[in-house]
């Protein structure tokens, strides 16, 4: 039995749906003019909760910088989360081999990553002078310790069980965690779509440990290669290469401008959250999302 999502009744309870018709009285009744009165509250707060969100953002400091610093640390976590749903709803449907509808949740997904990579361009304002003003009031807290990107990062494959450790007293957190860890990657699923499509992959590869990253393997690319030899628009395994290229193309941009961002910002100094700030972010730049996809253009 297919599970009920319980936040739809809620939703509809307050949120009163308008058939076209009922839009049209609407505005004819207005003369053309927006509706100003309403018997209870806003209906567009109510879906959107804005006046809940405005009340998340609370500085540290007096500094009138720290306010960007934190709504657009803020806007990256929409993001993350925007994208993980995403990314899901692809995994759904690759797994039902609906190639051609999993093309739809994996270019908004490239949409959003955009918008993610955009946010950055509200912090080149800050320089080391500007940071340091608050900087040591934010303790050890880090983007590190983001549990989203944490997830994000699993579903496109980049595996390291260690990192869910920092969550480990939050209970429902790890729990999200530990199953994204525990579940299939998007390059899993892929993998497992073009196996059963006829593509010689071994067993051990299919089959592996998914908590474990996924290393590099010819037959995998020599998969794609045999996919980007049929240019015909019919050939769906290749839309679905150039989507996921995009994917990993976005994501890596915005690894890249967090990087910049970081050297803007602190230059070398070590990690808020402990780490060693740019030598960390730089080795881990060196893990390729959908590495295949990108090997195999050397053979095409």
């Amino acid at each position: 039995m297919e599970k009920t999502d319980l936040r739809v009744p809620a939703l509809a309870a307050t949120v009163r749906p308008l058939t076209p018709r009922q839009r049209t009285a609407r505005a004819a009744r207005n003369g053309g003019r927006p509706t100003l009165e309403f018997t209870e509250r806003v209906p567009y707060d109510t879906y959107v909760h804005a006046s809940t969100l405005h009340t998340l953002q609370q500085p540290l400091s007096g500094d009138p910088g720290e306010m960007s610093f934190l709504m657009v640390s803020q806007i990256m976590e929409l993001y993350f989360g925007l994208t993980c749903h995403e990314l899901r709803e692809a995994q759904r449907l690759l797994r039902a081999d609906r190639v051609w509808d999993a093309l739809a949740p994996l270019r908004r997904t490239a949409l959003h990553l955009e918008g993610l990579n955009a946010a950055w361009q509200s912090l080149r304002w800050m320089t080391p002078a500007d940071f340091n003003r608050f900087r040591d009031l934010l303790g050890e807290g880090s983007g590190f310790q983001s549990a989203k990107y944490r997830e994000l990062e699993f579903l496109l494959g980049l595996r390291n069980p260690a990192l869910i450790r920092p969550f480990r007293r939050q209970t429902e957190v790890y729990a999200q965690l530990r199953a994204a860890l525990d579940a299939p990657s998007v390059w899993d699923d892929v993998l497992a779509l073009l196996g059963r499509h006829g593509f010689d992959l071994p067993a051990d590869l299919l089959d592996r440990d998914v908590t474990v990253e996924h290393e590099s393997h010819p037959l995998v690319e020599s998969a794609w290669v045999r996919i980007y030899a049929d240019a015909g628009p019919d050939n769906h395994l290749r839309l679905l290469g150039e989507a996921l290229t995009t994917v990993a193309e976005q994501f890596g941009d915005w690894r890249y401008q967090h990087l910049k961002a970081v050297q803007r910002a602190m230059g070398a100094k070590v990690g808020s959250g402990g780490s060693a700030g740019l030598t960390w972010l730089r080795r881990s730049m060196e893990r390729v999302v959908f590495p295949e996809l990108w090997s195999a253009r050397t053979a095409m």
